[in-house]
């Protein structure tokens, strides 16, 4: 995914001819203007297809959006969300400015950087004009919206979950999770070849690295702000030590990775490992409830916080079906829409509302949410993302 999006990047930096702007896009304070123009549209919303339920959650929406709206909603399966950036970018890059492929993106992190610099986003501020995002938490999760791995968003893409480190275990066979950067090191010596992590790029392995480095670098303060010309060398003093004494005791002897949270919870599940790192905390609970993880699994998490985030939806400038991509994306932050997404038996994704004061009748649509008794770190710059990345590279595949 990183490789994909720095060739992105560097495309970027073609020039590309002047063309003249999107007619000027609907006022989204007219919200009844925005429904009637978006009533006949096809959206097509860019979207990673990895997961099945996440694809069948999508479905339903798309189902529920025709119902009320008369919008057909296609998902674009992604296996990078790169590709949405590549081909909007390429659009733009071809003068096209009215009528783009990519109407709505799931997007957060390096790819929103990408878009954002590269002016290849709807601008108006319309996710902060959104009549459903009253609803939000902004007390709560406002930091996080407002704010996209260290970018402000400036109202140019729409919560609609929530991610956060945490490992699954089993009770039955592991009574006490580590929940500290000291007790994982202890625990992959106690037991070695029964940990591991996805090789970066994969999001999940680059995000544990992220969290290593929070825990050992000396000022926190520093992943916050750009990476700098000394950001390699910090990481290598602080970083790769700790990686380099515990990948001897890895699942396989830190020589091979898996590509994912899949193949993690297929090994957690067979056995081979007994701790699986995921970003959503209800994992556990759906895998039990599919019948695919040991019925006694578990989440954990360091004690003293874990690496977190908030994922968006986006429009991009040259959307041929803007009205369509408002209206799905205001759905995506109703109670109907946010219950069932955090329902495990559905997909189990945190919501991002104040589900405390809703009306009695929406909170009950709410199950109860699986809480991680740990607080949520912000992501560091996303600059970092690329030095982490590049120095691991450099380190272990020589």
């Amino acid at each position: 995914m990183r490789h994909a999006l720095a060739a992105v990047l560097a495309a970027g930096l073609i020039a590309t001819p002047a063309a003249a702007q999107n007619p000027e896009p609907l006022d989204v304070a007219d919200w009844s203007a925005v429904e009637a123009a978006a009533e006949g549209q096809s959206v097509d919303w860019y979207a990673w297809g990895g997961e099945t339920h996440i694809n069948d959650y999508i479905a339903w929406v798309g189902d529920e959006v025709a119902a009320r709206y008369g919008v057909t909603l296609n998902q674009v399966k992604l296996a990078d969300t790169a590709e949405a950036v590549a081909r909007v970018l390429a659009e733009k890059t071809a003068g096209e400015t009215a009528d783009g492929a990519v109407d709505l993106v799931w997007i957060n992190g390096e790819n929103f950087a990408a878009m954002q610099q590269n002016g290849l986003l709807r601008n108006d501020g319309w996710a902060e004009k959104l009549p459903n995002r009253a609803l939000v938490d902004m007390d709560r999760y406002g930091a996080a919206i407002a704010s996209d791995f260290g970018l402000a968003v400036k109202g140019q893409e729409s919560p609609w979950g929530r991610a956060q480190l945490v490992m699954i275990y089993d009770a039955a066979r592991t009574a006490e999770p580590p929940r500290s950067l000291d007790e994982l090191v202890a625990f992959i010596e106690a037991h070695p070849g029964r940990f591991t992590y996805p090789q970066p790029p994969n999001f999940t392995g680059t995000t544990f690295l992220k969290q290593l480095l929070l825990d050992v670098v000396p000022d926190r303060s520093v992943l916050y702000a750009p990476a700098g010309e000394d950001a390699d060398r910090l990481v290598r003093d602080t970083l790769i030590p700790v990686l380099q004494r515990i990948h001897p005791g890895l699942w396989r002897s830190g020589e091979a990775f898996p590509t994912g949270v899949a193949e993690l919870r297929r090994l957690y599940a067979d056995g081979e490992i007994l701790l699986a790192l995921t970003g959503n905390p209800s994992d556990a609970v759906a895998g039990v409830n599919d019948g695919l993880l040991p019925p006694e699994s578990r989440v954990a998490a360091f004690s003293g916080g874990t690496v977190g985030n908030v994922h968006f939806v986006a429009i991009p400038a040259n959307a041929g079906d803007q009205a369509g991509a408002l209206v799905v994306a205001n759905f995506l932050l109703s109670p109907e829409a946010q219950a069932r997404k955090a329902d495990p038996a559905y997909w189990g994704d945190p919501s991002v509302l104040a589900i405390d004061r809703l009306p009695p009748d929406q909170r009950a649509l709410f199950n109860d949410e699986i809480a991680v008794d740990a607080p949520t770190i912000a992501e560091p710059h996303v600059t970092w993302t690329a030095v982490i990345e590049r120095v691991w590279d450099e380190t272990f595949l020589k």
